[in-house]
């Protein structure tokens, strides 16, 4: 829903998400994105819709920033934003990553050569 109210594209649906969103979350009482939930945004907008890196990272940026909605960990958030923007792997990787550091992983294993260039992760070879 939350991809929709950013997108709009998809008249009924994002009239139905503009309406929640606007009429239910207030400064006073926050919506709340979950992790989860903004790289499931990040992912649809880069994937599904195209959007470029600077794209996306804008709009994360005013969810993050925005009055009437509570991002989960959000200083997490900020961090796996910076991250995204100054490296190559996907925002949900830096958001693994972190999320492993802050539980007292060391490095996070991967696969995924573009996320192992990250200091958060170390390239298992298959």
């Amino acid at each position: 829903m939350l991809a929709r109210y950013v997108v709009g594209d998809e008249p009924r649906q994002a009239a139905a998400a503009r309406r929640l969103i606007e009429s239910s979350c207030t400064a006073e009482s926050p919506g709340v994105v979950t992790l989860v939930v903004l790289c499931e945004v990040v992912w649809v907008l880069s994937q599904g819709y195209e959007y470029r890196r600077s794209q996306v990272a804008l709009v994360v940026r005013k969810l993050l920033a925005a009055q009437d909605l509570a991002v989960e960990r959000s200083d997490l958030a900020w961090q796996a934003l910076n991250l995204f923007e100054e490296g190559t792997a996907d925002f949900s990787d830096y958001v693994i990553g972190l999320c492993g550091r802050h539980e007292k992983a060391n490095v996070t294993c991967t696969f995924d050569r573009q996320a192992a260039r990250s200091s958060l992760f170390r390239l298992v070879a298959p």
